[in-house]
């Protein structure tokens, strides 16, 4: 009787390993199934958004997004090829978005960007010098109107006391008109004063190119004292073309 009970105890465990087995394999079958159906799945979504995304491209007007937002999508039928890129293209986005790097300069695709660069660059570089060209005259033009002297002579003033050597150079030019135009008995007074207002405007032209050197509050406290003197001269210059000046 024992003999049998362990016999029949035997036969029981076996049957139990037996089950347990089966339904391992069971689970088995039933998760690779189950992957199988989730690959396919995953497969045919990636197909029909690439194929959207084609046709998005190909159907919808250019117009400037944001890169973190992607372009509306519609259905429709692209070749196997182009679904085939487009899907690669977007395991490329997605991976760099999960790291972080969607967006982003990073090594790889620096290197992508410098190629861009060296085909693009040849055909943009002549708009772009053509602007900055443009700019620039711009540029000048202003700064010569703001000084009061012509633009091809807007080289000779530069510095902190730019405006300064321009102004002198204007009374200058006043100063030689006046010794011209005077006539009779005035000529002999206005060379005499003529000749001094030179001799004081070169020593201002002295001082404002010594202050280029100087901290800034005392150039400005020099710029200020010139500024007063030439002020003065232009107001004798401006009584001797007989222009009042009260």
């Amino acid at each position: 009787m024992r003999k049998l009970a362990r016999r029949r105890g035997k036969i029981t465990q076996g049957a139990q390993r037996g089950c347990r087995k089966c339904a391992v394999k069971k689970t088995k079958a039933e998760n690779k199934a189950r992957r199988q159906v989730d690959k396919a799945a995953r497969k045919a979504a990636a197909r029909s958004k690439a194929a959207e995304k084609k046709a998005a491209a190909q159907s919808a007007p250019a117009q400037q997004v944001d890169p973190a937002t992607p372009p509306p999508l519609t259905s429709a039928p692209v070749g196997k090829k182009a679904a085939k890129a487009l899907l690669k293209a977007d395991k490329q986005t997605a991976k760099a978005i999960k790291k972080g790097e969607f967006g982003t300069v990073t090594p790889g695709n620096a290197k992508k960007i410098v190629g861009i660069a060296k085909i693009v660059g040849p055909l943009l570089l002549p708009y772009a010098l053509r602007a900055v060209s443009t700019v620039r005259e711009s540029y000048d033009r202003s700064r010569a109107r703001k000084l009061g002297v012509p633009v091809d002579d807007l080289g000779k003033f530069t510095g902190h006391g730019a405006s300064l050597h321009a102004r002198i150079a204007g009374d200058s030019v006043a100063l030689r008109d006046l010794r011209e135009q005077s006539t009779g008995e005035e000529r002999g007074h206005a060379r005499t004063y003529a000749d001094q207002a030179e001799a004081r405007l070169a020593q201002l032209t002295s001082a404002v190119r010594a202050a280029e050197r100087m901290p800034s509050p005392r150039r400005r406290s020099a710029h200020r004292a010139v500024d007063q003197e030439l002020s003065r001269i232009e107001s004798e210059l401006l009584t001797r073309f007989g222009v009042p000046t009260g």
